[in-house]
């Protein structure tokens, strides 16, 4: 059948949540795409990232970090001081050292100006003074007169990046909507014109429920990298995801236009289709929604933090057109179910 090799990989997918064992990656709560770094520093491996991810000048902003060892496992007890430089080696700000009880930890601060600037972390391997600061270096990354070892993560603070990357990444899922739009009219106009096309009760919500599905792909495809910090196999579900509901959207676009098309298609053999794609659909949308709902209520599998995901406008347009898909497709199989009822009873 058609919609088998979608289904193998929405088992690969799934087996992949359930019985990984990989590390995560990070411990915040999304992948940062601007301002995100990590490295080695002694025995330990360093994430950081800045929340809001593009940050401006004059806007509070939350420096990350999460401090791993080289296997992905938490560190505890570690003693921690944090500077800002700018670009030009002024140190503009310093948080003393500090004993975190967890290697995730946050501190904040606001960037007076747009520009670069440097953030060392300095991370102590033997005895430091507790609640001091420092004196700033000339040589950020030198470790003389300190028992600690030190890391160099640079930023940029800019303003109004994070509205373009937003506006762009807006774009491209809009815009391969149009696209696939325009073709579906230009096709349907095209046989239409020609003759070879037989208009049907529901043509309209076809297209409308197989965009809304493929829109529904499309978020996935936007969002997936910003989960992969959590767990690199939640990337994986939600790109197999998007790709299932793009796959469903095309196919039963595809039999809406053979089944139009005059001589081309057996009402049976297209019943028994349209209802084998749809049963992916329905069954796919249903079991995304299930997963979403789940992992905002209770921690979703091998979730490194333990706590639910949270719930974001991108989640809430993503699940709002699938529900309105899945109600689109139950709506279409009982459409489909009268087509063919009709056509038995004019053919009687």
């Amino acid at each position: 059948m058609m919609n088998v090799p979608a289904l193998l990989l929405l088992l690969l997918a799934l087996s992949l949540l359930v019985v990984s064992a990989a590390p995560a990656y990070a411990h915040f709560d999304h992948l940062t795409h601007y301002n995100s770094r990590g490295g080695g520093v002694g025995q330990y491996y360093v994430y950081e990232a800045l929340e809001p991810d593009y940050a401006a000048p004059g806007e509070p902003t939350a420096i990350m970090f999460s401090v791993q060892d080289y296997d992905g496992r938490d560190t505890y007890n570690i003693e921690t001081m944090v500077e800002i430089y700018t670009s030009s080696g002024e140190r503009i700000k310093a948080f003393p050292w500090t004993k975190q009880d967890v290697g995730d930890f946050q501190v904040f601060y606001t960037f007076p100006h747009v520009g670069s600037y440097q953030i060392v972390l300095s991370i102590a391997d033997g005895p430091v003074n507790t609640n001091a600061i420092d004196l700033p270096r000339s040589t950020l990354g030198s470790t003389a007169g300190c028992n600690c070892e030190r890391l160099i993560f640079n930023v940029a603070v800019s303003q109004g990046f994070g509205s373009i990357y937003n506006s762009t990444l807006g774009g491209a899922v809009f815009s391969s909507l149009a696209i696939f739009g325009a073709v579906l009219g230009l096709t349907y106009w095209s046989k239409k014109k020609s003759g070879k096309f037989a208009s049907a009760p529901g043509d309209t919500m076809r297209y409308i429920v197989t965009l809304a599905a493929i829109a529904g792909g499309l978020v996935h495809f936007a969002v997936y990298s910003g989960h992969a910090s959590l767990r690199l196999e939640y990337s994986i579900f939600l790109i197999v995801a998007g790709g299932m509901q793009v796959t469903y959207g095309i196919l039963y676009t595809l039999l809406t236009l053979t089944g139009s098309t005059t001589g081309r298609a057996r009402p049976h053999e297209h019943y028994r289709k349209t209802v084998a794609v749809n049963l992916f659909g329905l069954i796919g949308t249903a079991v995304l929604l299930g997963l979403y709902a789940y992992s905002v209520t209770l921690p979703p599998p091998l979730s490194p933090t333990g706590q639910p995901e949270d719930v974001d406008l991108a989640g809430i347009l993503a699940k709002a057109v699938e529900v309105f898909t899945l109600i689109g497709i139950v709506y279409l199989m009982r459409l489909e179910k009268r087509r063919l009822q009709t056509f038995l009873k004019e053919h009687a």
